[in-house]
């Protein structure tokens, strides 16, 4: 629909037909006016676009950037072992961001947290498929996609604005086993030289996996190491789990109980699932008072020296289950202006969301002249208030290397701008050469972190050898040249909500050419080009949008890390960076 944002809202007396539409934000008759079917209980909505029309989006998803030709479902899971054509991932967004033939843009949103089949395997045509009834809401046509998304950011917020330390590089393994370990990275880190901001903690630090606790032996001292961390100028942040260990005696599930905070079964009783600490239960991040229960623990826990908060597992993900996760029947007791007491069906792909907004609530509890900085896993269409996000168990080769840039340019023109994939895969070994092309792209991604499983190798920058060292010490030292740059792009997001990571037909969404390049990727006007194959050479062919291009450099040139271009349009510097 025109320059406008529109809410249309199936009647209950009827099967089938052209919906009706409301003007939510502005005035207008929509362009695009879904039809619906309801059948046997699920609602079918269909939106027809003209020949030439592309699809992105659909949130954290694998597979080819534009998205004709796949299908997704919203239920969040925990696809540990994600390949292109996996149709459900850790987060859910029910959102399809259209680019007509003539470079406008329209944006979907199916309203519901409930499971929903976007599919979109017909050219030209989309449809969302979920539990009866849900509103469609409409964003445009306006001229360009950066007007969508802006539009969006009216309805879903904008992200919260992170803290600068945040934009540098991140250094995570499953785990640092001990307080000596995490000092001995810290001190590596300086001794060569290489730009580091933070230092994470995986879910070993903890006494037992129990939430909110150290080990007494391996971190028995967390303000000392913070504070030892700190004087090296390193930021420290620690992992929060929904499990919470189902044993008396055990200060947070004490408290729980006696608050009442659990989610229940449909008997009325605390549901008990098993995940690292062996038996746990979960708090009801539904209810405002389970939320203030939640941040009150976090605010007590950031006293300890904890500068930001990382939620995993919070899909919710169980263990010894089939469905990796709590049943469906399970009850919420919602507060009424969310929805109300529900089964778990009705909030399982809020959760994750949830559980971040108390996490960063309680941030903010413990120093409001702070801003928080919370990771999450799981997540839905919004969260990027109270949080950034990653995409995951990636796997360590050249498959996945290549899909990380199409994963987080899906999650930006989704309303996630801060995003990015583990630098050299989470699951396996890298090689040398992989690992050092992954930390030439990654250094350039919103979200730059290093993350790797716990039967890995070594995977710090200097763990490849000399040369592979230097190459992530120019990579990540050409990302710190650009922080200033980065912390811009933020700040329009925050203010504005604007995107930050985008594909290539942003700078010209009238050039079909362009739509399907998953090579590159802008930041801003900042265009990088990167080679994700291993036998491609430090010569590689682009495809660029219009303007002139211009070779410069840092004085950082090197076979892995080689020319960059400054392109020079009638209003718009944009920059070329080719990473190979």
């Amino acid at each position: 629909m025109a320059n406008t944002e529109e809410g249309k809202v199936v009647t209950a007396d009827v099967t089938s037909g052209e919906m009706l539409y409301e003007a939510i934000l502005e005035e207008g008759v929509p362009s695009y006016i879904p039809t619906f079917q309801c059948l046997l209980g699920q609602q079918i909505v269909k939106l027809e676009f003209p020949v030439g029309t592309s699809f992105y989006g659909t949130g954290e998803v694998t597979g080819q950037l534009e998205r004709t030709g796949k299908r997704v479902f919203t239920w969040n899971s925990a696809a540990g072992d994600y390949r292109p054509e996996t149709t459900s991932l850790y987060q859910s967004h029910p959102w399809v961001l259209s680019v007509l033939p003539n470079g406008e843009a329209l944006g979907v949103l199916a309203d519901t947290t409930r499971r929903c089949e976007i599919d979109l395997m017909t050219e030209c045509r989309m449809q969302f498929t979920a539990p009866a009834s849900f509103p469609v809401i409409t964003f445009g046509p306006f001229p360009s996609p950066t007007d969508v998304l802006i539009s969006l950011s009216h309805a879903i917020g904008t992200i919260f604005m992170p803290p600068k330390w945040s934009l540098g590089y991140h250094q995570c393994h499953w785990s640092y086993m001990s307080d000596k370990r995490v000092k001995e990275i810290a001190t590596t880190f300086r001794e060569k030289g290489i730009p580091c901001d933070v230092i994470w903690m995986d879910i070993d630090y903890m006494d037992g996996f129990r939430c909110f606790t150290f080990d007494k032996e391996r971190f028995s001292y967390p303000k000392s190491l913070v504070e030892d961390l700190h004087h090296n100028g390193f930021k420290a942040v620690w992992m929060l789990d929904p499990g919470i260990k189902h044993e008396e005696g055990y200060f947070v599930y004490d408290s729980g109980s006696k608050n009442d905070v659990w989610i229940q079964k449909a008997d009325g009783t605390p549901f008990v699932g098993e995940v690292w600490p062996g038996p746990c239960v979960f708090p009801d991040f539904t209810q405002s008072k389970v939320c203030s229960w939640w941040a009150n623990l976090v605010k007590d826990f950031i006293s300890n020296g904890v500068d930001g908060l990382w939620n995993d597992m919070n899909e919710p993900t169980l263990f010894k289950v089939v469905t990796k996760t709590m049943p469906e029947n399970n009850i919420h007791r919602g507060d009424d202006e969310i929805g109300g007491c529900q089964t778990h069906g009705h909030y399982h792909n809020v959760y994750g969301q949830l559980m971040a907004r108390s996490t960063f609530e309680g941030m903010k509890l413990a120093d409001k002249k702070k801003r928080p900085f919370v990771l999450t896993r799981a997540a839905f269409i919004g969260s990027q208030r109270y949080a950034a996000t990653w995409t995951g168990d990636n796997f360590s080769n050249w498959e996945h290397i290549h899909m990380s840039i199409s994963m987080v340019l899906q999650l930006g023109p989704s309303g996630q701008p801060f995003s990015g994939p583990d630098i050299g895969g989470f699951d396996g070994n890298r090689t040398p050469k992989l690992f050092g092309r992954w930390m030439g792209l990654g250094a350039m991604f919103p979200f730059c972190r290093g993350h790797s499983e716990a039967k890995s190798l070594d995977h710090e920058p200097w763990s490849f050898g000399e040369e592979c060292e230097e190459v992530c010490r120019l990579a990540l030292k050409r990302r710190y040249r650009l922080i200033p740059h980065l912390y811009t792009l933020f700040y329009l997001a925050h203010t504005k909500g604007t995107p930050v990571a985008t594909p290539a037909f942003f700078a010209d969404p009238k050039d079909p050419s362009l739509r399907t390049l998953e090579n590159c990727f802008l930041l801003g006007p900042l265009l990088v080009s990167a080679s994700t194959t291993p036998n491609q050479d430090s010569y590689m062919q682009l495809l660029l949008p219009k303007g002139l291009w211009l070779s410069f450099d840092f004085d950082d040139l090197h076979p892995v890390l080689v020319a960059r271009h400054l392109s020079l349009p009638f209003d718009t510097v944009y920059i070329h960076e080719l990473l190979i």
